[in-house]
């Protein structure tokens, strides 16, 4: 067998600093969403709202998925911040980071099936869609044992 030459630019070092900058920032991104969303804490209406507006526009998978949804608008009017906000600090300080980041994946795509997002074109190049899903996937599928990880 032939030996293979050695990864320029850091190898597997680089590639975990990499992701923990990746974990990082979508951490931080995640934990201000939940922030911004603390007031339906108190109050589950302006999550009413949004997903009565998108019901209104939904195609037929968003619109079945949102009838199902819309009856539990309070609970997740209160579960929604608080797993944003604390899926964002798992991974900011890389405690259980695949697990942080497979249940926030889970909770964003809800989020773009129930506003169908999947089906505008403008969705590709929207810095919260494809790009947080796809951080998310990544960390969920390889974010273990990352430098600067309180829990490896």
């Amino acid at each position: 067998m032939a030996q293979q030459a050695p990864v320029k630019g850091g190898g597997q070092r680089g590639q975990g600093i990499g992701l923990m900058l990746v974990r990082i920032t979508v951490g931080v991104f995640l934990f201000f969403q939940g922030l911004s969303k603390v007031s339906w804490l108190i109050d589950s209406g302006p999550l009413s709202v949004q997903l009565a507006q998108w019901f209104e526009q939904a195609p037929q998978l968003s619109r079945w998925y949102l009838e199902r949804l819309l009856p539990g608008t309070p609970i997740f009017a209160r579960l929604v911040p608080l797993g944003e906000m604390m899926a964002g600090l798992a991974l900011v300080l890389g405690f259980w980071t695949r697990l942080a980041a497979g249940l926030a994946f889970l909770m964003v795509l809800n989020f773009h099936v129930a506003g169908a997002a999947f089906y505008r074109f403008s969705y590709l190049s929207d810095a919260m869609g494809l790009l947080v899903l796809g951080a998310l996937l990544g960390l969920a599928i390889g974010g273990g044992r990352l430098p600067l990880s309180l829990r490896k």
